[in-house]
């Protein structure tokens, strides 16, 4: 995780303070990119402990195309708490577009459906591997009003090389100290699924990212976990079922050792 602490270290060094929505302030850079080979190992950050059930559970939600946070896989990723109205619901966020894109919201049944971007992703790895057009996206301006929060992380690419399946992942904003080591490990999982799903080994996540930022209130935590010496990474395993099959149980983190959790505040 080299990458990570690299880009950690970039913006303390030459970031610039700006004001943001939040009210609390951030160090921030524009415009950088970082990859991870997952054939050297999961990349779940070892400086600190990442929830990787957290991790799991908010991935396989997404994928279900929820976006109700008394789902049940969802109450075991509480972050979304802050931003859901009294009924639970966030709109039609990233469960809802990479499933039924342009279809009316899920708490809606038997009305129009869209697109599944993620089954035409699939789709595309299998039968035209050397397509440029392997994209999703969550970016949907017409549903932004109608969003709780819109998406940070919004279009990645797959891209087939050989018996490889990479993925590239476009972030528009990115909390450096406590978003992006669960974006990675979300993405990286996300690349081991649909690698197995068509038939190919899960290669290189490219993280690229918009504004990538320290909040200020999370700088003392961050300057910790940099004096840290990071562990091997761990191994992912997971069940030989189709995609749509998997549960929270077919999923095992193998080796994690890591370095004592690290709390930052979370930014609303």
């Amino acid at each position: 995780m080299q990458s990570y602490l690299s880009l950690v270290r970039e913006i303390l060094d030459h970031g610039e303070e700006r004001h943001d929505r939040t009210g609390v302030g951030t160090l921030s850079i524009f415009g950088t990119q970082t990859r991870y080979d997952l054939r050297e190992g999961f990349p779940l950050l070892t400086t600190k402990k990442v929830l990787f059930k957290g991790i799991l559970h908010e991935l396989l939600w997404f994928l279900r195309g929820s976006t109700n946070i008394h789902d049940g896989l969802a109450e075991h990723t509480p972050i979304w708490n802050a931003w859901a109205d009294e009924d639970g619901s966030l709109g039609p966020i990233y469960g809802h577009q990479w499933r039924n894109w342009g279809g009316h919201p899920q708490e809606a049944p038997g009305q129009r459906q869209g697109v599944d971007q993620i089954a035409a992703a699939v789709d595309l790895i299998k039968n035209q591997p050397h397509s440029r057009r392997i994209l999703v996206n969550a970016w949907n301006v017409a549903d932004l009003p109608h969003m709780k929060l819109p998406p940070c992380h919004l279009l990645f690419q797959f891209y087939v090389a050989g018996n490889r399946l990479d993925c590239q992942l476009y972030q528009r904003s990115a909390d450096v100290a406590l978003g992006v080591p669960f974006n990675i490990a979300s993405y990286a999982l996300l690349l081991t699924m649909m690698a197995q799903e068509c038939g190919l080994e899960p290669g290189v996540f490219v993280h690229t990212l918009g504004d990538a930022h320290l909040y200020l209130n999370h700088l003392d935590g961050i300057r910790e976990q940099l004096e840290r010496k990071p562990l091997p990474l761990p191994k992912l395993e997971v069940a030989q079922k189709p995609m749509a099959e998997l549960g929270p149980e077919d999923f095992q983190i193998h080796g994690y050792e890591h370095h004592p959790f690290i709390r930052f505040e979370v930014a609303v």
